[in-house]
């Protein structure tokens, strides 16, 4: 048992999966403005232990973005709120919705990347890392080989 990362998954590709929920380590939702070339993205994501802020672990759902106008950064905060709930905590490019109900579930995974995609104008790539699975586990809940990507170290 160990941990796998899966990346550039669609939302089709998310919502199709069974896995056990507990077994999530994290997920992130990048949402992508087209022309790529301007690098222009806001990603969402959640860590199941918390994500580091400063000395301290914030639970619940966390935001940043890259050359997104800074006049959109409340439209975005609002609809996060709005979905999750929480107390919103800025730092830099990241904003923490702190004590948000988090999810697990392919399906709200899935339905919030494709939420974004319509409200934000964006195309979104998801990535899940799961731990203590087994291979059979993650080819069962359908995970797809030819997404995974290594995890170097142990």
């Amino acid at each position: 048992m160990s941990r796998s990362r899966y990346w550039k998954l669609t939302a089709d590709e998310v919502e199709q999966l069974t896995h056990n929920p507990d077994k999530i380590l994290n997920w992130e939702i990048k949402g992508i403005r087209k022309p790529e070339e301007e690098a222009k993205f806001i990603g969402v994501f959640t860590y199941r232990n918390g994500t580091p802020l400063d000395y301290e672990l914030k639970k619940g759902i966390v935001y940043y973005h890259n050359n997104i106008d800074r006049k959109e950064i409340p439209e975005i905060t609002k609809f996060l709120e709005k979905r999750y709930g929480g107390e919103k905590i800025e730092k830099g490019e990241r904003i923490f919705l702190d004590g948000s109900k988090e999810i697990y579930t392919g399906k709200d995974i899935a339905e919030l990347a494709r939420a974004l995609d319509e409200k934000f104008d964006t195309t979104s790539v998801v990535s899940i890392e799961l731990e203590d699975v087994t291979q059979e586990q993650l080819k069962e809940w359908g995970y797809p080989d030819s997404k995974l990507l290594p995890i170097p170290g142990k």
